[in-house]
């Protein structure tokens, strides 16, 4: 049996013999903390997926699901939480992951079934939660190697494939050092918005943290960084050899998804190039991501930073240029989209500042990615999800797989994102934070007030979660709060809740919210993060803790916002306006008795205000 570790870049699925295997790809980590040449594909067929039925009568129940054509492979009664609250539940697994979606619906409508649950998780993403498998770490593979096989199509002597005799383990989560390369493309567009079928590619910026900076083109033979080349089909075949051969992991773009991908498939496809540069030999493809197609390489990371930023820094406007200047405080080159053409087509100075903005824009996404992506990758790391997926999730969605991840290591079945029918959640928003309009005029002895952290410690302490949450009807809702009320008639006794101010919303003291229980966690992680930080004298652990608490820090802060988020899988309305209502509660306090120390606030916003000190 061999043993392997590596740095797990990227997982999917694939089918081979009617049976789904997991697909792990990766790199096998060298002494110094960098990827090496060596690259690892491993397969495991042994993982099945499964989803959770509440039956109402347990027997017929067990009986219908006998009766399902396909017969699933197993069936079992299992003990989990719901809500907190010991219950138990059928768990269905399945011979193929395509076959929970055609039964799913069969299944919700037996009579004996009140409900079915966890049949919306994608199979990769159970494979790491079940497997407490962590992307962007680094993984011990047990297995055997073998030679080839059938969905494995490259001829690179550096890759292995290793079948898995046991599930994979995280044995370590130091921060990978990882071979980045940006690459970015100028059209020649005569006619405005550039047409793939008549426009061709003039130029192909590269640059990397591995020692490449240059421009493909058919022009430039004067200037240094310009490989110049025969033909546009020459300068894509050298594009695709660049990647085939620099042991690239991630590769960078600035709107990639939406322009540069397609475009450089399109105009390959014109002559027959195959971008096949997938670790397994296939081809460039388009993957559904939210209401977009992401661009997915097989085994190298894609990263539109145009995504990332969005959602990294709030800006009026996000193009490279804006970018740009905030991150660094500098302006890059520019041309005006629509003269590229004549920049080309006219030569001389004007040609050569089109290839000096051609490399200026794939070193810039570079430093943005080298800015940025330490972020995304710890995100990743820490959300137990690929940063291919990471990097195109929202903020919301981001924590919501993280408290799905959680769920499982507590025990407790995972809510339903809404249906149709639970449409009247968009009409619903909570009350936001308490804002005083700033006075106007020139002000000085200012000092500012900040809560730290301010919503998670409210949802921390008033233990802010909706299965604590007191509720008068039960069904879907019912929890833990109402199983305490139930069984020890707590509501005679209103000091055993958290009321918040402006609402009658009761959130049982005992026992801690599932929710106040992981900002906790991640809340006690982040501190002792930044003692460390405090402690150390190494410059480069520092770097590494900032990061680490920095993506602690967006985690928690995210967490309170989505309790009103309509396709939360734990929304609750009365859990996002009794966190604002305490909120505006506490700044008020604040502010009245800052006054009585000769401090009068000028300005206040949500979780902090500004005031001027007048001793009289």
């Amino acid at each position: 049996m061999e043993k392997v570790n590596i740095i797990l870049l990227d997982i999917d699925y694939i089918t081979h013999n009617d049976k789904a295997v997991i697909r792990i790809f990766g790199k096998e980590k060298q002494k110094d903390g960098k990827t090496g040449e060596k690259k690892i594909i491993a397969l495991d067929d042994s993982f099945e997926p499964y989803i959770y039925v509440i039956p109402n009568d347990m027997k017929q129940c067990q009986e219908d699901l006998e009766n399902l054509d396909p017969k699933p492979e197993k069936i079992e009664i299992i003990s989990k939480k719901r809500f907190q609250i010991e219950s138990e539940f059928i768990k269905v697994t399945f011979n193929h992951p395509q076959d929970v979606p055609k039964m799913r619906d069969t299944i919700h409508d037996f009579q004996s079934v009140d409900g079915i649950r966890e049949h919306d998780i994608p199979f990769y993403r159970r494979y790491l939660i079940d497997n407490d498998v962590f992307p962007m770490s680094e993984i011990e593979l047990s297995g055997e190697i073998i030679d080839s096989f059938p969905t494995i199509k490259s001829n690179d002597e550096n890759l292995e494939i290793i079948k898995l005799s046991q599930a994979p383990k995280t044995v370590g989560s130091e921060f990978p050092e990882l071979n980045i390369l940006s690459f970015d493309l100028e059209v020649r567009n005569p006619h405005g918005m550039p047409d793939s079928k008549e426009d061709e590619i003039i130029m192909i910026g590269i640059s990397s943290n591995f020692g490449i900076k240059k421009v493909l083109s058919t022009k430039g033979e004067d200037l240094e960084f310009v490989d110049t080349l025969s033909s546009e089909k020459e300068m894509i075949e050298n594009f695709v050899k660049i990647i085939k051969e620099n042991n690239v992991d991630v590769i960078v773009g600035y709107n990639s998804d939406n322009f540069d991908f397609p475009y450089i498939k399109d105009r390959a496809a014109l002559y027959d190039i195959k971008l096949d540069l997938g670790m397994d030999g296939s081809s460039l493809k388009f993957l559904r991501r939210g209401y977009t197609n992401a661009a997915s390489l097989k085994g190298i990371i894609h990263v539109d930073l145009y995504l990332v930023m969005r959602r990294y820094i709030s800006l009026d406007r996000y193009t490279l240029e804006r970018v740009y200047l905030e991150l660094f405080g500098k302006e890059k080159i520019e041309v005006p989209g629509d003269r590229i053409f004549e920049f080309w087509d006219n030569g001389g100075e004007e040609l050569d500042n089109l290839f000096d903005y051609s490399l200026d824009d794939v070193e810039s996404t570079l430093e943005i990615a080298e800015e940025t992506l330490p972020l995304s990758l710890e995100l990743a790391r820490i959300v137990g999800q690929p940063l291919f997926d990471l990097a195109r999730m929202a903020t919301g969605q981001q924590a919501e797989w993280y408290l799905v991840r959680k769920a499982y290591e507590y025990n407790e079945i995972v809510p339903n994102k809404p249906i149709g029918g639970q449409s009247s959640r968009n009409s619903e928003s909570a009350v936001g934070g308490y804002v005083k309009e700033p006075e106007k005029g020139l002000h000085d002895n200012l000092v500012q007030f900040d809560f730290r952290s301010l919503y998670p410690s409210i949802i921390i302490s008033k233990n802010v979660s909706p299965d604590v949450l007191l509720r008068k009807h039960l069904g879907e809702n019912y929890n833990i709060a109402n199983y305490l009320n139930e069984e020890k008639n707590l509501e005679e006794d209103e000091t055993n809740y958290n009321i918040p101010p402006e609402y009658n919303n009761k959130f049982a003291k005992n026992p801690q919210g599932f929710i106040p229980s992981v900002i906790w966690n991640v809340v006690s992680e982040r501190l002792k993060i930044k003692q460390k930080m405090k402690e150390t004298e190494d410059p480069t652990e520092k770097k590494v803790l900032k990061v680490q608490q920095d993506a602690l820090k967006r985690l928690a802060n995210t967490m309170y916002g989505i309790y009103g988020f309509s396709r939360f899988r734990w929304y609750s309305m009365e859990c996002a306006e009794s966190i604002t209502a305490w909120g505006r509660e506490y700044i008020k306090e604040t502010m009245k008795k800052a006054e009585e120390y000769g401090f009068k606030a000028i300005y206040a916003d949500t979780d902090g205000f500004y005031a001027k000190y007048d001793p009289k």
